[in-house]
């Protein structure tokens, strides 16, 4: 990688670390300068402004980021224990910090999808990319299912209720709440399966 590429690589993963610490708003281009150690005209050379960085950090690093950490789950050959292994190492392994602070994507999207239509544009196709490779692996296993379910419905219950136990932690401090959520969430998903 050249130099610029690896410039322009470090300002993305620093701008990452400081969004998802202190929110989009709240970050601080004079923070990221610091940490990187570069220049504004760098930072300038690569970013227009903090809107451009931040799509660019939404694009580049949590989008991919985040269907990287669903895809293992559900691409195994059981997707319904997939999800429910993945959930489950979630609150044995994660650090209270770590789930207290709330997913990066879901900060993110809270914040700034109301606000901001580049925001909310590429939050919507990020979305859609979760569901379609949620519904996929469901649909692969459909004769396992319940003959009642539409996996494109149940892909988006499964992401939604996973995003509300992670904003419900974040917002009460409580890790035990997300544990709560996160099994409930289980027994729903081993309940798409034929009795």
């Amino acid at each position: 990688m050249r130099d610029a590429e690896l410039t322009r690589q470090k300002i993305l993963e620093i701008s990452a670390d400081e969004i998802h610490k202190n929110g989009f708003i709240a970050t601080s281009l004079s923070c990221i300068l610091a940490r990187c150690e570069v220049s504004k005209g760098a930072l300038y050379h690569h970013f227009k402004n903090k809107m451009e960085l931040g799509y660019a950090v939404f694009e580049e690093i949590y989008t991919p980021m985040f269907l990287e950490l669903w895809q293992p789950a559900v691409e195994v050959e059981d997707p319904i224990e997939g999800l429910c292994e993945f959930f489950t190492a979630m609150y044995e392994e994660g650090s209270c910090d770590e789930i207290v602070c709330g997913c990066p994507l879901n900060n993110l999207c809270q914040e700034m999808s109301a606000i901001d239509e580049g925001f909310r544009l590429r939050i919507l196709n990020m979305q859609q990319q979760l569901n379609q490779l949620i519904s996929l692996n469901l649909q692969r296993v459909a004769s396992q299912l319940r003959d009642d379910i539409d996996v494109s419905q149940v892909a988006y219950f499964i992401v939604a209720s996973f995003h509300g136990s992670s904003s419900l932690s974040k917002s009460s401090k409580n890790k035990d709440l997300f544990e709560k959520v996160i099994k409930e969430l289980c027994s729903y998903i081993r309940h798409l399966r034929i009795s």
